[in-house]
Order: C-alpha cells, then sequence, then structure tokens
C-alpha cells in the first residue's frame, strides 16, 4: 500500500533517514516496521519564521517493496537517413529541439559556432587568467549554451509555457541526479552540467544526427520570403528549407545579419544593473535568522524586488555559494554573470541587481530594432575602459556605492580577472545609478544587514535578456516573413532560462515538423 502524506519538519529530521521516518509513522499512525520506503516527491524550504522548516511531500510505502526504476529515455529511432533540419546553436534551446526533433523521425543538423565543453573549458581559463575573449568560445557561446557553465538553474516561473517535469526527466534520464525533480528551486551545477550536455550530444550523433562544431553562420540565404540556405564563415552552402534559429541573447551578429538583410527585428526592453557580492554566511544569518545555519540547510537563496521611482528593481540569477564569472563575447567590452558549483559550497553568493528598461531609454541610439543593443554596447565597453582595458570590472562597496564614494580598497572577491575601484557613475547613465541607490537602500531596510561594506558592487549585468525579440506567428512559430525560419528560445525573445529555452526549442520543431508534412 501507498499513502501519501505533507510534512513540515525541522531541518534535522527532514535530512535523517531514522528521523524522517520517525516523524512520518507519528503523522500517520504507521509503525515504524511497516514502512518499508519513504520516497520525498517535492521539497522546499520555510524560513518565514525564526524556527525555519522543511516543508515535504512524501509518498509512504507500507509493506510493500519500492522499486528505485532509473529514468528510461523516449524510444528514440535512429534518422540517418530522414528529412533534414536544421537547428542553429547548441543551446538548452537547441539541444532539446535536436532531441524532439528525433523523437518525431526527422534528421537534426545542429550548426554551433563554439566548441565542444571539454575544448570550450580551455578558452575560458584564456579569459578568466588571460582576459582573452574568443569571440565564438566563451561563456554565452559553446555546447550547451551560457547555462552550461554559468549555473544550470532549472527553476522556473514558466509553467503555462509548456511541460516542465518532462524536461526535468530528460535531464535525469541524461544523467542529472533525481534531486531535481524534488526540490522546489532545482540546481544542477556548472561541474556537473557539461557531463549531462555531452551525453545529449552524444544521443544525438549516435542516431545519425549531426552537430558541427566551431561553425558560425554568416548568412541566411533567402529566396521570396522562403529560407532555402545557410552560409556558414567557412565557407560552406548548406540547402535548408526548415531552420531553428536559436542562437541565444549574446548572439548580435545574427541581429545584425537579420537587420541588415531587412528580416523582420523589433527592439525589445529588458532589465540592466550590477552583481552584488556578499559573504555567504551574512545571506544565511539574514534568511536563516541564524548565526550558523548548521549542517543541515543549504546556503540560502535571496529573492527580492521593489519598485524604485516607477521602475521595478529586482534580484536576477541570484547564485549561493558562488563564483562571479567575466561573460564578455567580444574584445573591448566587460560583463558579469554569477554560477555555482552543485554543493554550493563557496564562501560567497551573488546576484544580478537589475531595473526594468523602456524603449525611451534607447532614443539616444535611434529608432532602429537595434537600439537596445546599441544602448547594452556601451555600457560594456565603458566598464571595459573604467577596468584599464581589461577583463578587471569596475567596482565599489556597497555602501560606498549607495553614497556615492570611490572605495579606498577593494577586497579580493570571486571574479577571477580582479576588481579595480571606479565611481559606478562613470558605467552607467544617471537615471540607472540613482535607482540602484535608492533601490539598494530599501533593499537594506527588507533585509537587515544586506546594506553593508562587506558587500561588493561589480558592473555590469547586462545580459539578463535579449535586446531585441524575432517575431513569429503565434500559431505557427514561423518567422512573421520569413518561412520555414523558427526563431527560437531567448535570443528570439521567448524564453528566460535553461527550461523555458528547452521547451520552446521543442515547441519549435513540433510546428516545424507538423508543417513539413
Amino acid at each position: 500500500m501507498k499513502t501519501q502524506y505533507q510534512l513540515r519538519l525541522s531541518p534535522k529530521a527532514a535530512a535523517k533517514k531514522e528521523l524522517l521516518w520517525k516523524e512520518v509513522s507519528g503523522h500517520s499512525g504507521i509503525p515504524v516496521s511497516d514502512i518499508s520506503h519513504v520516497e520525498v516527491l517535492k521539497r522546499s524550504i520555510d524560513a518565514r519564521q525564526k524556527a525555519v522548516k522543511i516543508n515535504l511531500k512524501v509518498d509512504i510505502y507500507v509493506n510493500e517493496e519500492f522499486l528505485d526504476e532509473p529514468m528510461s529515455l523516449p524510444n528514440y529511432p535512429n534518422i540517418s537517413n530522414r528529412e533534414e533540419v536544421y537547428i542553429i546553436g547548441a543551446g538548452p534551446a537547441g539541444l532539446f529541439a535536436a532531441l524532439r526533433c528525433i523523437e518525431l523521425g526527422k534528421k537534426p543538423i545542429v550548426i554551433e559556432r563554439g566548441k565542444d565543453v571539454r575544448n570550450r573549458r580551455r578558452d575560458l581559463k584564456a579569459l578568466n587568467i588571460e582576459h582573452i575573449v574568443n569571440e565564438d568560445s566563451n561563456y554565452c557561446f559553446g555546447e550547451g549554451g551560457a547555462g552550461t557553465f554559468s549555473d544550470g538553474k532549472l527553476y522556473t516561473r514558466s509553467k503555462k509555457r509548456g511541460d516542465v517535469n518532462r524536461i526535468l526527466n530528460l535531464f535525469v534520464g541524461f544523467g542529472a541526479t533525481k534531486e531535481i525533480l524534488v526540490d522546489a528551486h532545482p540546481h544542477i551545477g556548472t561541474n556537473k552540467l557539461p557531463a549531462i550536455i555531452t551525453k545529449m550530444r552524444e544521443k544525438i550523433m549516435e542516431l545519425g544526427g549531426e552537430v558541427l562544431f566551431e561553425t558560425r553562420v554568416t548568412d541566411l540565404i533567402i529566396k521570396n520570403n522562403q529560407i532555402t540556405g545557410i552560409q556558414t564563415q567557412k565557407g560552406e552552402l548548406f540547402n535548408a528549407k526548415n531552420v531553428i534559429l536559436a542562437t541565444g541573447h549574446s548572439a548580435r551578429d545574427i541581429f545584425e545579419l537579420l537587420d541588415r538583410k531587412g528580416i523582420k527585428i523589433e527592439a525589445k526592453p529588458f532589465a540592466l544593473g550590477v552583481r552584488v557580492e556578499h559573504p555567504q554566511q551574512l545571506i544565511d544569518k539574514i534568511q536563516y535568522k541564524c548565526d550558523d545555519r548548521g549542517e543541515f540547510l543549504p546556503p540560502s537563496p535571496y529573492s527580492i524586488v521593489k519598485q524604485i521611482n516607477g521602475r521595478g528593481m529586482y534580484s536576477f540569477c541570484m547564485c549561493p555559494g558562488e563564483v562571479i564569472a567575466p561573460c564578455a563575447t567580444s574584445p573591448g567590452e566587460v560583463v558579469t554573470n554569477g554560477w555555482s558549483p552543485s554543493k554550493r559550497d563557496q564562501p560567497t553568493a551573488n546576484s544580478g541587481i537589475v531595473i526594468e528598461l523602456r524603449m525611451s531609454d534607447f532614443a539616444a541610439f535611434g529608432n532602429s530594432a537595434l537600439a537596445g543593443m546599441q544602448f547594452q554596447k556601451s555600457i560594456e565597453q565603458t566598464a571595459w575602459v573604467l577596468g584599464g582595458k581589461t577583463q578587471r570590472v569596475p567596482g565599489q562597496r556597497l555602501v560606498d556605492f549607495v553614497e556615492g564614494k570611490i572605495s579606498q580598497n577593494l577586497p579580493v572577491t570571486s571574479y577571477k580577472p580582479g576588481v579595480t575601484s571606479a565611481d559606478l557613475r562613470e558605467v552607467f547613465p544617471e537615471f540607472i545609478h540613482k535607482t540602484l541607490q535608492n533601490g539598494f537602500k530599501e533593499f537594506g531596510k527588507s533585509m537587515h544587514g544586506y546594506l553593508t561594506n562587506e558587500a561588493i558592487v561589480h558592473a555590469p549585468e547586462s545580459r539578463t535578456s535579449s535586446p531585441v525579440r524575432i517575431p513569429r506567428d503565434s500559431k505557427t512559430l514561423e518567422h512573421v516573413q520569413i518561412k520555414g525560419l523558427f526563431p527560437c528560445g531567448e535570443g528570439a525573445g521567448y524564453a528566460g532560462g535553461i527550461i523555458s529555452a528547452a521547451i520552446d526549442g521543442e515547441k519549435c520543431v513540433e510546428s516545424c515538423v507538423s508543417l513539413m508534412k
């Protein structure tokens, strides 16, 4: 017999098997001797009160054997000789599009400008240590896209976009821990995600699909408003009538290509700000209301939203036990992002703190579809100059930033290229700087202890989402102007993270295949 229960336990009772079973027995009235297994289905942390509690949903197996069967993958067919679908980009949208393509009996050919995960690591090392930016292989470009080496957070609010559990189950099928099916805010970790991404690619190729690395698309061949081909930097020309465009939110060359060819794109608002790093112990103290979180609670995240002078200001991509990474995609710019290893065991916590931008904010860059992108680029280039024309990031202590003081000294942060003390008023337009200053004061009122000079502000956090939308038909998901072209994922303006991008990749392929029949 199997029975389901909701429990609210101490962190220790939720973590230790013998205590959990005792609690289950007490709540259900079932003797421990009759319990065969307790399977945790969902887990979340409630830190609203001084005594932190763990909410669990469990299945209790009573005098019944529990079979822990491995997560199985779909029954993928071999598609070596099937009709082809071209997928530009091997991020989550592109990879999940390719897998769904195989499931539907079509052959995916994935074209990726960057390198596979193993070779990509060398370029990340050069970026961190030597400040060398490879425009095709970095934290944003390469196998697995931006998520591979920037955290692997799987939490999404986009539950209405598609089947989130299907995507999570596929991750488990390719080697992720089943814990991602349980935790309220699932997370794989930058140290583990590359192996999972590699298995996805190997499966695609094993079944007859193709993945072409270090192959950057330089042109799309359009005839009579129908895509007919793809040109690459190697001079290759692929005859392609069905193309999923999943190039990510930082593929500025693709946005420029579409604009140059008269293929409709639109500027869209996005968010921009800074990345703030605190000691993790301080965030734990604020969130858990204790001096030491102990061994049974994970490093605490935080989430905060405020309205400041009519603009939303909020935490973005918060990383407990983390590292700040240099995410420039071209020389002459500085960009920050954050990631965490699976154990989240680093001594610091960081988060993007960003404000909502409006279309009117880009007016100085004209009315073109690339105005937001040019605004974004100008801030990144200014930061590069202030950082000494290296990947060193301009920074200030948090209270100094709020009070408009240049920090006399800065401690070492997790950002490996280094931090240069600077006045961040020189990085941002006045309205961004003032909104951030006022917002941090409000943050400090909500999270007592947050506003401290122990925290360091790194600038800028600018790649929160695409500054461009590539419009598509709401039913067919084809571009509104070009037949056979399916704008997809974050770069097209239709997703915001690994899960929503993966869902969008599957949806675009499903629509593409249905139109091929």
